[in-house]
């Protein structure tokens, strides 16, 4: 198969491509600023004879509080309506887009109401498709510990969260890559549910870090307060093998 990856860098990009490349595929990646360029020019090219496209593109890291609907929604805006309108007309019969848990549920943050939006256009678009959404990644840990950052001490939401290796989700897209499209939504969790907070302090401690973890219900995620519903998957999610303790004794060490 043919394959462009959108977003060819970062956690799960070169992981993905890997597994692919093994398994006989042709893998192409780009990033989202080159696609979003092709598809305003109407040439097209990098969708000419792709089986199937990966869209595991994510927001920019706009950190509080300079969260603003404009400046998300138009890092989005290429790798919207042109780059489906690009994909259909190059025949492209299968669209796999990562998201995340939980999307649905957060209006007032930008940043997800943009991903929301990037869902509902894929659904509108007619194109064949399947979205997987994703818990937050071990990785993200390490971006709640320094957002709560207080100094000796780190205030990080006690909301129950079931983290996910990037790996896992990896190995799940490339699978999804050779099935036929849902047309749906499916989603994958890590193998552990605990609250936030409890990651956070495993994190730091296998870290050699001595600050303390403070739980705080008013730590924000994204620019919005959570509860244990807001991250957690619904029925019968993908379950990932890899174990947050046993990742911070490996991939963490090099995160």
């Amino acid at each position: 198969m043919n394959i462009l990856i959108i977003e060819g860098v970062g956690l799960i990009g070169p992981h993905l491509a890997e597994l692919l490349g093994n398994r006989g595929h042709s893998v192409e990646a780009a990033s989202p600023a080159s696609i979003g360029g092709t598809a305003k020019s109407g040439i097209g090219s990098r969708f000419a004879c792709k089986d199937v496209v990966v869209d595991i593109s994510d927001t920019p890291p706009i950190v509080p509080p300079a969260f603003a609907d404009e400046a998300t929604l138009a890092f989005f805006a290429p790798l919207g309506a042109n780059l489906l309108a690009a994909e259909r007309n190059a025949g492209v019969g299968h669209h796999l887009s990562l998201s995340v848990v939980g999307v649905d549920r957060f209006p007032d943050s930008p940043n997800l109401a943009a991903r929301s939006r990037q869902e509902n256009l894929l659904r509108a678009s007619g194109l064949p498709h399947t979205i997987l959404r994703a818990t937050p990644l071990f990785e993200c840990v390490a971006s709640f510990v320094e957002a709560g950052n207080r100094g000796a001490t780190v205030h990080v939401s006690p909301a129950l969260i079931q983290p996910v290796a990037s790996a896992d989700v990896a190995a799940v897209l490339a699978t999804l890559v050779t099935e036929p499209p849902l047309y749906g939504t499916r989603e994958i969790a890590g193998p552990e549910r605990q609250p936030l907070d409890v990651f956070a302090q495993l994190y730091l401690e296998a870290r050699g870090d001595d600050r303390r973890v403070i739980a705080d219900v008013r730590a924000r995620y994204y620019g919005t307060v959570l509860d244990d519903r807001s991250l957690l998957p619904g029925a019968d999610p993908i379950i990932g093998s890899i174990r947050f303790q046993d990742w911070l004794g490996g991939d963490a060490s090099s995160a």
